[in-house]
Parts: C-alpha cells; sequence; structure tokens
C-alpha cells in the first residue's frame, strides 16, 4: 500500500499531495473516526503551527476533517512541538497535532500526530489513515474550513512557559548574557520570554517570522550569525533552535560550536552527579563522534548507538531504561521530562549544568575530545550488504586494522537515495581523508554508479 507517513509524520510540499487541503481534510476526518471508535466517544484534539505561510490553512483543514467526524479541536496557534506535546498530556486531550516541517524551508509543511504519553502514534493508526487517503480520497468532502478555536491559545502558551520554568527549579540565569535564534520559528515569542524571565540579559536574533524566513539563512541548521553576533556581543553563550524548536545548538563565549554530542557529555555527568543517570547510559547514534564515546567511558558511562533518527534514539531510551539520549543535530530527549526532544528544554539543563560546575560553557567541555571526521557519498547502482562485496569488503578490513582501535569506519547505504556513505574518524585528518578515498574507489569498483 502506499504511504503517507515516513519516520516523522507526514512530510512535504504544501498545497501538493499529501499536504494539498483535501487529503489533509480526509486525515482530519481519518485520525477522529479512528479515535471515536476506540475511546467510544468523540475526541479531544489540540493543534498548533510554526510559522510557515501554509501552516494556519492547512490546520484549518485538519480541523474541518475532524470537525466532520465529530472531533473537538482547539488550536494553541504558534507553538513549538513540544509545547503542542506537553499541552496534549496536561489537557487531557486525546491526540495533539503538529503543523511543521521543522528544519525544513518555508515552502515545505507537515503534519505529526502526538499520543497523551509524547509518543507518536502507532504504525498500525498510521496504515489506517493511509488506507482512507488512498482508497476513499474524496470522503471528507469539499467543505468551508472553519475558524480555528484560539480561545485557550494564550493559556496554552502560558501553561507550557511554567512547565519549563518548573524544570528549571531554583536556576536563575541572572548575570548571563544570551544570544538567542529563534530561526523565525516557533520559539520566537517563548524562548526570549522565558530566558528573560529567568533574569538572563537576552539578545534576541531572527524573531520576525514573515511566513517564508523560517530557517532561512537562521536557526541550528545556519549558525554562522549566530556565532558572529555571540562574539560580536560578548556574551556568555548563544543558543539556536530549528523552526519547531524541538532541537538545539550552542555557540561558547568563543564562537566555537557546541554540537549534540558536547551537550550529551555535558548533562549527562550533571545528570550522573545527581543519581540520574540510569544504568550508567547514554543513548546516541551511530553518526555520534567516537570522542564521545572515549569521553563517557572515562567516566563509567556507556554509549549506546542506535541508528540515525530520534526515533530511533526514543525506542532505545525506553528499552534500556536510560534518562538521555540524542544526535549531533542538538535534537536531545530527557524521557523523564518528556518522550520529545525540546530545544529550550535542553538549553535549561545545559545552563544548568555549567552553573553548577561554576565555568564557562566552553570550560563545561572540558574532557570530551572531538576526533577528526570525514564523511563521503557515493552513488550506486545496488544496495548490497557490503561484506557481500568483496572489493569492499577488503578494503573496510584494512582500514580498521589501521585505525588500531582509535578510529571509527561506518558504512551505511541512504534510506532514500541509491547513494553509499562512508564515514570515518581517526587522529589524523589527512590519513583518514586518504582512507575514505580508498573506501569510495572500492566501491566504485564492486557497486558501479
Amino acid at each position: 500500500m502506499d504511504q503517507l507517513f515516513g519516520t516523522d509524520g507526514i512530510r512535504g510540499l504544501a498545497g501538493e499531495f499529501p499536504l494539498d487541503a483535501d487529503t489533509v481534510r480526509n486525515v482530519g476526518a481519518s485520525l477522529a473516526r479512528q479515535y471515536a471508535e476506540t475511546l467510544g466517544r468523540d475526541p479531544r484534539f489540540i493543534t498548533g503551527r510554526d510559522t510557515r505561510e501554509s501552516g494556519e490553512w492547512i490546520e484549518r483543514a485538519f480541523h474541518a476533517g475532524a470537525a466532520s467526524e465529530g472531533a473537538v479541536c482547539e488550536s494553541a496557534e504558534v507553538i513549538t512541538t513540544p509545547g503542542v506535546a506537553y499541552l496534549t498530556r496536561a489537557f487531557e486531550f486525546d491526540a495533539g497535532i503538529v503543523i511543521s516541517a521543522s528544519h525544513n524551508p518555508f515552502q515545505d509543511n507537515g503534519i505529526k500526530v502526538f499520543t497523551p504519553s509524547g509518543k507518536k502514534i502507532d504504525e498500525m493508526t498510521e496504515r489506517l489513515i493511509e488506507a482512507d487517503v488512498f482508497e476513499t480520497p474524496d470522503e471528507a468532502g469539499c467543505v468551508n474550513d472553519p475558524e480555528l478555536d484560539t480561545a485557550r491559545a494564550g493559556e496554552f502558551r502560558d501553561a507550557y512557559l511554567e512547565h519549563l520554568r518548573e524544570a528549571a527549579g531554583e536556576f536563575s540565569a541572572s548575570g548571563l548574557k544570551i544570544v538567542l535564534d529563534c530561526a523565525n520559528g516557533a520559539s520566537t515569542g517563548l524562548a526570549p520570554k522565558l530566558f528573560t524571565d529567568l533574569g538572563a540579559e537576552v539578545v534576541a536574533i531572527h524573531c520576525e517570522p514573515d511566513g517564508i524566513n523560517i530557517n532561512e539563512n537562521c536557526g541550528s541548521t545556519h549558525i554562522g550569525n549566530l556565532r558572529e553576533r555571540v562574539v560580536a556581543e560578548n556574551a556568555d553563550l548563544g543558543v539556536a533552535f530549528d523552526g519547531d524548536a524541538d532541537r538545539a545548538l550552542f555557540i561558547d563565549e568563543h564562537g566555537e560550536i557546541i554540537d549534540g554530542d558536547a551537550t550529551l557529555w555535558i548533562v549527562a555527568q550533571y545528570l550522573k552527579a545527581h543519581g540520574k543517570l540510569a544504568n550508567s547510559t547514554v543513548v546516541a547514534t551511530v553518526m555520534s563522534n567516537i570522542g564521545l564515546e572515549l569521553a563517557l567511558e572515562s567516566k563509567g558511562i556507556k554509549l549506546l548507538r542506535a541508528n540515525v533518527g530520534d526515533k530511533y534514539v526514543l525506542e532505545n531510551l525506553i528499552e534500556t531504561g536510560s534518562e538521555i539520549g540524542g544526535e549531533q543535530s542538538g535534537h536531545i530527549i530527557f524521557p523523564e521530562i518528556s518522550l520529545v526532544g525540546d530545544g529550550m528544554m535542553t538549553a535549561l539543563l545545559l545552563l544548568h549544568a555549567v552553573n553548577e560546575l561554576g565555568v564557562s560553557l566552553s570550560e563545561a567541555t572540558a574532557g570530551f575530545v572531538k576526533y577528526p571526521q570525514t564523511l563521503k557519498n557515493v552513488k550506486v547502482r545496488e544496495k548490497r550488504p557490503f561484506d557481500e562485496v568483496p572489493e569492499v569488503a577488503a578494503v573496510a578490513d584494512e582500514v580498521r586494522k589501521e585505525l588500531h582501535g582509535e578510529g571509527r569506519l561506518l558504512l551505511r547505504y541512504s534510506g532514500t537515495e541509491n547513494l553509499a556513505r562512508v564515514m570515518i574518524e581517526g587522529k589524523d585528518q589527512a590519513s583518514i581523508e586518504e582512507q575514505a578515498s580508498r573506501i569510495i574507489r572500492a566501491i566504485v569498483v564492486g557497486l558501479g554508479q
């Protein structure tokens, strides 16, 4: 059967299938119908969106479809993805729906559905929605989409901010100068207020969304402007969110990037010192730097590697009962607080850790040495297991021996393209570049282009 849902909900170009108004109405109707059958009553949904120009009409189309099947829908208007996830639980909604394409450009949009637990809806529900869309594409009908019920939007945003303040505990950011890059996205109306209320001197940049400038040369995927501003302002640190603020990257006082790996290193030590690092385990991904693994090992902390994607990080966190996991991109999950990555929560916990150490952000990374890394891609005609391709297997074995346990080789295929990806980490950049080139040549010989 054709699929709508990927690893992060439905994504696509706004206005085109599956994010045209008719299909979105059908998705809303299908979700409401399934919940009504399961609950034995009309379901209650909360929705929220980022700042894309397409967000409001997509949200209205979803409400129209859901209402056609009896659902009661309320809107939190512009709010972060983790904000919707929190409100779903706190206000006892049956599901929370986010209209966002995260770090993608404004032309894209998406639909993510959360249960009150913070998990995304299960695959069976996704398959049933897909069946409704593809088998009865016009069932929701063409209707006049209603105005959104935003009566409690202000209450919702205030409740989410209070939730974040409570997580901050007695922490005060007084005396800190922080530059916040809100990516012209969902954190625009939230992050500056949160950190100002905590006592920080806040310099807010990219906080003027116009519907099309979300993530445009700003935010966590374009961090150069923030680096320059932190240095120019002589700030203590900078924080960069993405469009829906489920991730955060940091800039230290010298203008250096503190990525998700460095964040895991700092916060994991803080959690362990407070007896909150279950199993002495941190969950990261196969792409996390070997320097993180070695640094954690020096503190008696095990690094468990998951496949790339927050979905897989979360699965491993739940399976192992671990307290922190994340990706280099800055998508960090604290299951005890939420099963959804939250950039603002990550920033609060990072500040907690640094404040307790009584050092600068750069000094807090002491002990974590990032190994040189190279990543190369090459087109292939097929995706055979690498160990079944003699040319590749032989060279890969040579390289692993050359690394002497002080580096790492990762071979994998792209999930969406006919590409082989070669990642090598080691102590010397020139050496790993040469090793990667050798493997690329072997892949070309063994798998062609």
